[in-house]
C-alpha cells in the first residue's frame, strides 16, 4: 500500500531544511552560553548571566532560622547550609551537652505542716537541665519556681509566675550558677506531703527544711 507525501512537507526545499537544522543548532549554543553556563556552572562567557540573574543560582545561598535557645531566646540567626551531606552548623554548640556521668535522679517525700513553708534547691552549673514533676497528697499549696546565684539569696530571679496548684511539671535549663528550685507554702489547715521526683544534671539538692 503506497501513500503520497503531505503537500507541506513536500514543499520544504533542502536549503529550508538545513537553514532549520542550522537555526536550531544556533539557538541551542545561545542558550548554552547565555544561560545553561551561568546558571548551571557558573561560567559567564557573555555576561548575561550577571544581568539576568542567573549566576547566583550555580551556588545558591541557602539560610534556615535556628533559635538560639541557651544563648537567649530572643536571638535569631541565619546559618547558611554547607555541601549536601555537611552538618548545619549550630550558632550555640551547647544545645547539646555530652556528659561521661549517668544523670542523676531523685524522689523527695516532703511533708509540711499547717501554714508552714519550705524551699527545696537543685545545684546547677551553668547550662545543666533538669527535668522535674511534684504534686501534693491532698488540696493544693502555693508554690514559686526560682533560682538564684551561690551564696546570694537576695537577687534571685522567677521562672513561672506565682501560682496555687495541686503539682507541675518542667524542665530548666539553668541561666545561671547557682541554686534552682522550689518555694512550697502550704496555707491549709491541716498537713501535706509533696512527693517531688527531679531527674538531671545537678550537683545537690538542698533541703532547707520547714521554717
Amino acid at each position: 500500500m503506497t501513500g503520497s507525501v503531505p503537500t507541506e512537507i513536500s514543499n520544504i526545499s533542502p536549503r529550508q531544511l538545513w537553514l532549520g537544522v542550522l537555526a536550531s543548532v544556533v539557538l541551542a549554543v545561545v542558550l548554552l552560553f547565555v544561560v545553561v553556563l551561568p546558571a548551571e556552572y557558573g561560567l559567564d562567557p557573555t555576561g548575561a548571566g550577571g544581568l539576568l540573574g542567573l549566576n547566583a543560582l550555580s551556588n545558591p545561598v541557602r539560610t534556615i532560622e535556628i533559635v538560639d535557645i541557651v544563648g537567649g531566646n530572643e536571638e535569631y540567626r541565619n546559618v547558611e547550609i554547607p555541601d549536601f551531606g555537611d552538618p548545619v552548623p549550630l550558632p550555640n554548640p551547647n544545645v547539646y551537652q555530652g556528659e561521661t556521668a549517668v544523670f542523676q535522679s531523685e524522689l523527695l517525700q516532703v511533708p509540711i505542716g499547717p501554714f508552714e513553708e519550705t524551699e527545696i534547691k537543685t545545684v546547677l552549673a551553668q547550662g545543666k537541665m533538669i527535668l522535674y514533676s511534684w504534686e501534693v497528697d491532698r488540696g493544693d499549696v502555693y508554690v514559686d519556681f526560682h533560682g538564684h546565684e551561690p551564696g546570694d539569696s537576695d537577687y534571685w530571679v522567677r521562672y513561672q509566675e506565682q501560682q496555687e496548684g495541686v503539682g507541675g511539671n518542667g524542665s530548666l535549663v539553668a541561666p545561671f550558677e547557682g541554686e534552682h528550685g522550689w518555694y512550697w507554702l502550704n496555707y491549709n489547715e491541716f498537713p501535706v506531703v509533696i512527693t517531688l521526683n527531679v531527674s538531671g544534671y545537678y550537683s545537690d539538692i538542698i533541703d532547707y527544711g520547714i521554717f
